[in-house]
Order: C-alpha cells, then structure tokens, then sequence
C-alpha cells in the first residue's frame, strides 16, 4: 500500500485494514502471557513490540519474509528471565527478536556485581499510548510505553520509549529517554542489541558501516566458527550499518550518545546471527566495558536509533 490518504476513506470500512497498531498477547509454552503491540504499515513491514519485554522489537516482517533472528526459547516470559543466573549470563537465556535493550547502569560481560548487558533487558514496561495518527501531512504508527530499572536508596532509572512506523514505510523508529531518578549519580550505558537472522543473515550476506566492510561475504554455516565481537569508534554524528542479505537493512543512530558500533556474528549451525549493536562505551579486553558517562539525579539522556528494509533496486 502507497500513496493512501485519508480522501480515499470511502474505499475501507476502517482504516485499520490500511494500516494499525493493535494489542495481543501470546498464549502458549514459554511465551504464555506476554503481551505485545502488533504494527502493521501497509506498506510491507509488520513487526511485534514487545510491551512485557520493555518495548523491544519481537518479530519484523518485510513482505512476510522474518528478518529477525528468533532464539530457541522464543520470546520467553519475562517472569522466566533471572539475569543473575548462570554466573550473570542470564541474558542468553532470552536474546531473540530483533532489538533487546542493553542497560541501563552495565553493558557487556559481567563485571563489579552486574550481569551480562545488565538488569533491563525483558523488564515489563507500562503502554502510555498507542495507536494511529492520520492526522499529519505523513501519517505514521505509534507507541508510547515507561520501564524503570530501580533500587530504594540506590541507582534508579527510569526509560521513557517511543516508537513510530510510516504509514505506507519500511522502516521504524525508536526514540529513548534514560531519566536518573534516583538520589546519586549513576554511570548510565545503553546497548540495542538488534539481531537479525535467516534470510536477511545467510551465505553471501555483507555488513558495511561508514564506507568499511566489517563483515562478509558470509559463507556459513560453518560448525568449526565461533561467536566474534569487534566494536568500532563511530565518525561524524549519526551512525550507520547496512546488513546486506536477502534485502538490505540499514541501521542509523545518534553517535552523541551512541558512539560505538558493536558488531556480534555467530555463524554455527542452528545459529547463523548477525546482531548490530550501536552501544555508548568501547569494548574493551575480555569483552568489559569501558567508562561510562554519568547520570546526575534529575538528568536525562535521549537516543534514537532507526532501522529500514531498503526496497529500492541493487546497482
């Protein structure tokens, strides 16, 4: 669907058969009672937002073609998630889905008391709004949705999320608000780890960012490889990733706030993951983080991070 406006109403009962946002919830095995908003743009790209699981892109459709990469366990509950288990890689447990918010106060491996990427991944965020906005000169798609990661008398934050979608597009949006709420300072980090899989991930598949090619062409599966991590100083302003597969997907971010790119590839068999990860710290040895900025109490911090299907023709 392009080029729909609302002149042409008379041609639907609702405009929901254009293009919606409506809440579901899933009912069955590890997933049973997670719930979700479910965008579909009409113009080929349908994706779940993860409301039990902060917001965080589930599954992404472009012309119903799964790009995400979609682990063992589903989108498990997240009333089943301990990240403190398994010696603080709880995490691996529930990473699937195309996006899983690292943070909020720890990114990377465990280290000082935090578990790996940190307590917020699959925190249950509360819906403030939702919906379909016809109303503009580019009508979109909307979420709205608050998480917060707290601790009476420690390090408390809070994520204020917003995610659009053109009506008619190919891509979303997610724009994030870190608040300090508590009484302290706090070293505040953020990782989107986005994760995509089979077709967009397979034999031939390329990543490139700021002119470089970081990865490919891929010639996996292959049973002997091991999961790689190398993380890049972002140049200039925005950040870019372009994953080149099946389709290109293209990956833009604010390098203020986000001045690394951090690529992970595992390319084992049943794996075959390629996640690109823009992230606010360099990795340093043995997968640590480094120094993060500070949070004072009452700050707050913005991100953004897009993420396209490029439909248009390869040259």
């Amino acid at each position: 669907m392009t080029g729909f406006t609302l002149a042409d109403r008379a041609l639907v009962g609702d405009l929901r058969q254009v293009a919606a946002v409506r809440r579901i919830m899933l009912d069955d095995g590890a997933e049973r009672g997670v719930r979700a908003l479910a965008f579909s743009t009409g113009g080929g790209l349908d994706f779940w937002a993860l409301s039990d699981r902060a917001l965080d892109i589930g599954p992404l459709w472009w012309r119903g073609m799964q790009l995400a990469w979609i682990g063992p366990s589903g989108f498990r509950s997240p009333f089943l998630h301990d990240p403190e288990s398994e010696g603080g890689q709880g995490f691996g447990r529930m990473l699937g889905g195309l996006v899983n918010t690292g943070g909020l106060d720890h990114i990377r491996q465990p280290q000082d008391g935090h578990p790996l990427h940190g307590r917020f991944a699959f925190t249950p965020a509360s819906v403030r709004a939702y919906g379909e906005d016809w109303d503009r000169p580019e009508p979109l798609l909307f979420a709205e949705a608050e998480a917060t990661q707290g601790l009476r008398g420690g390090p408390s934050l809070r994520l204020h999320r917003r995610i659009e979608a053109p009506i008619g597009g190919s891509s979303l949006s997610i724009r994030d608000t870190v608040e300090n709420i508590g009484p302290q300072p706090v070293p505040q980090a953020m990782l989107y780890h986005c994760n995509l899989g089979f077709p967009a991930v397979g034999p031939g598949t390329i990543v490139t960012a700021q002119g470089q090619t970081l990865l490919g062409p891929i010639a996996g599966p292959d049973a002997a490889a091991k999961t790689v991590v190398t993380c890049h100083p972002v140049i200039g302003e925005t950040g870019d990733c372009r994953v080149r597969g099946a389709v290109d997907v293209v990956f833009r971010f604010d390098a203020d706030t986000l001045p690394y790119l951090q690529l992970m590839h595992d390319l084992r068999p049943h794996s075959m993951i390629v996640a690109v990860e823009p992230c606010s710290s360099a990795r340093l040895e043995g997968g640590r983080s480094g120094p993060e900025r500070m949070l004072a109490p009452g700050e707050k911090r913005r991100y953004q991070i897009s993420i396209a299907v490029d439909a248009s023709p390869r040259a």
